[in-house]
């Protein structure tokens, strides 16, 4: 613990730790993006896809662990990680603004890419977002029309009013954004280059950030549009 305690301490840790961290995120991400295509999937016996994934979640490790219970556990760790991210990036931030001097800020503005420069505040956005988004599908405090267990019924309800769309679209572009320049930078802050892959990093970066964006707005697209209902 002792030596966890001082690598944390080093900028080098910090980034590992965001690193990481970020990964467990990301995978939580794709996840759930393929988790929302079961709205694509047509009702079978009269059950809608979607609510029966929800309820397979809820089912899950049961009755090893109670009803819902690996779920909370997953939602334990989510947090966890969250903080460590979260703490990590702003602490990274305070110690690159001490080290950089004033002289050199617009050579290192320019220097920088548009995701880049727009990770702060899309951090900022997606948290946000987090608090909204377990508002409005998990305890329903922010859905006019919310009913427990109906998770299909509730996403074509949300989804048909534009303004929440716009809402979605606006969080999944900054969750793009943020994607892109985090999946490029994890292999750059754990050392996994090699000049024979290297110039693959940026465009998997790229093609996995589209994969999200696309899957995520896919089923609310069809929603608006009346695909869905």
């Amino acid at each position: 613990m002792r030596r966890v305690a001082t690598l944390y301490r080093t900028t080098v840790g910090k980034k590992v730790l965001m690193a990481l961290s970020g990964v467990v995120l990301f995978g939580f991400v794709f996840a759930h993006m393929l988790g929302n295509l079961k709205m694509l999937v047509p009702p079978s016996d009269g059950h809608f896809a979607m609510d029966v994934y929800a309820e397979f979640l809820r089912e899950v490790g049961y009755p090893l662990l109670p009803h819902g219970g690996l779920l909370w556990i997953a939602r334990f760790v989510l947090l966890g990680a969250v903080a460590v991210h979260v703490l990590s990036a702003v602490q990274l931030a305070q110690l690159s603004r001490a080290a950089r001097p004033s002289g050199y800020a617009r050579e290192d503005s320019l220097s920088l890419s548009y995701a880049s420069r727009t990770m702060r505040w899309g951090g900022v956005i997606l948290l946000l977002f987090v608090v909204y988004h377990i508002l409005h599908f998990t305890t329903g405090q922010a859905h006019s029309s919310f009913v427990y267990g109906a998770v299909h019924q509730n996403y074509v309800n949300a989804f048909q009013n534009p303004a929440i769309f716009a809402v979605y679209l606006i969080a999944q572009s900054a969750l793009c954004l943020h994607l892109y320049h985090g999946v490029w930078s994890f292999f750059q802050t754990l050392g996994l280059s090699h000049p024979k892959y290297n110039h693959l990093r940026r465009p998997f970066a790229a093609g996995f950030a589209i994969v999200v964006f696309v899957g995520f707005l896919t089923p609310p697209t069809l929603v608006l549009t009346g695909v869905i209902s």
